[in-house]
């Protein structure tokens, strides 16, 4: 177990450094961005701000927690962890990349939305070449994929497959998830279970009621992500008939949908440890509560407008932090010779 640990603990410190160097990079980019005039902002720093560095939170945190359930099963193999993540981040990358030229060919995206600039709608790069890094970006993800493959047989194909599938329809295609209703549900089921349970299975290749679990909390919290994000841009979905769940329940229902996902996620690990299933190492995300609860202040007062920008990242931080501190305990519950 002991060596189980250090593997995971040396695979958490190298992911966050990536991760903190992606933020890093982002706001340097920022400032630059800025300074600059438009001809010059389609560069690589504008493929950086199509990749949007700051949801990558949502691909490593389901990562990180179902390989924190393998390490407490015993079963932490550090490659097809690693191997994971790198699927996990180019589908996050990929995700963006459809979802931003997708709302761009369906007029979705105007100059009116409060978030951050589109790079197919605002020009800085054409709508062909964000296609084919679109594309490229799902191709690479095969890479790692093909190995997972190898570990864990038909289950990773279908999980696989249903990934690249949910991808594209995400923004795309016929009938897409996001213009109708089905993006909260879109990413509790791949975000959540389908990035935990799928992350245990290439290391332990099997499930457990446990991982299942590990699966909701996560689902509960990306999804919150997105919440905010479906708020912010209500108006203009609305204007051009995105049917977003939020748009859908209204603004004081995705308000009340928010507070209950991140209720939800803290109720759960009190829940276990009450009823004797677990140990009090369970409840080491609740020294997060104190943000949360800044969070669902901040969501219900402020009406809309810029401060859902600082809400947005503020959440998908939220969800990395629990997510490490949930990890930490589910280690050390199971670990009796640290």
């Amino acid at each position: 177990m002991l060596s189980g640990f250090k593997n995971f603990c040396g695979w958490i410190f190298l992911t966050l450094d990536h991760a903190f160097s992606v933020i890093r990079y982002s706001i340097f980019y920022s400032i630059y961005m800025n300074n600059k005039d438009a001809e010059d902002k389609s560069t690589l720093g504008a493929w950086m701000l199509a990749a949007r560095p700051r949801t990558l939170p949502a691909a490593i945190a389901p990562v990180m927690l179902g390989s924190a359930t393998a390490v407490a099963d015993k079963s932490f193999v550090w490659l097809p962890a690693v191997a994971a993540l790198m699927v996990a981040l180019l589908l996050q990358i990929g995700v963006n990349l459809a979802n931003d030229y997708f709302d761009y060919l369906k007029g979705i995206d105007t100059q009116d939305r409060l978030g951050p600039p589109r790079v197919t709608q605002s020009g800085l790069i054409p709508a062909n070449q964000v296609k084919a890094g679109m594309i490229l970006i799902l191709i690479m993800s095969l890479i790692p994929g093909i190995y997972l493959l190898i570990l864990g047989g038909l289950p990773v194909l279908i999980i696989g497959l249903a990934c690249i599938c949910a991808a594209l329809a995400y923004s795309g295609g016929p009938f897409p998830l996001a213009s109708h209703g089905l993006g909260d549900l879109f990413v509790f089921i791949f975000f959540g279970l389908v990035a935990v349970c799928g992350t245990y299975y290439v290391q332990a290749l099997r499930l457990t009621p446990l991982v299942w679990l590990m699966g909701v909390i996560e689902g509960l919290l990306i999804t919150a992500i997105l919440v905010v994000n479906n708020l912010r841009d209500i108006q203009s979905d609305r204007q051009t008939g995105k049917r977003t769940l939020a748009v859908i329940i209204g603004d004081r229902g995705s308000r009340i949908e928010y507070v209950l996902l991140l209720a939800g996620a803290y109720v759960i690990p009190i829940i276990l440890w009450l009823s004797g299933r677990m140990s009090a190492w369970v409840l080491l995300p609740l020294f997060s509560l104190p943000t949360a609860l800044s969070l669902m202040h901040l969501i219900w007062k402020n009406p809309a407008g810029p401060v859902l920008n600082q809400a947005l990242a503020k959440t998908a931080k939220l969800a990395l932090i629990y997510s490490l501190l949930l990890s930490i305990g589910l280690i050390l519950l199971n670990y009796n010779g640290l």
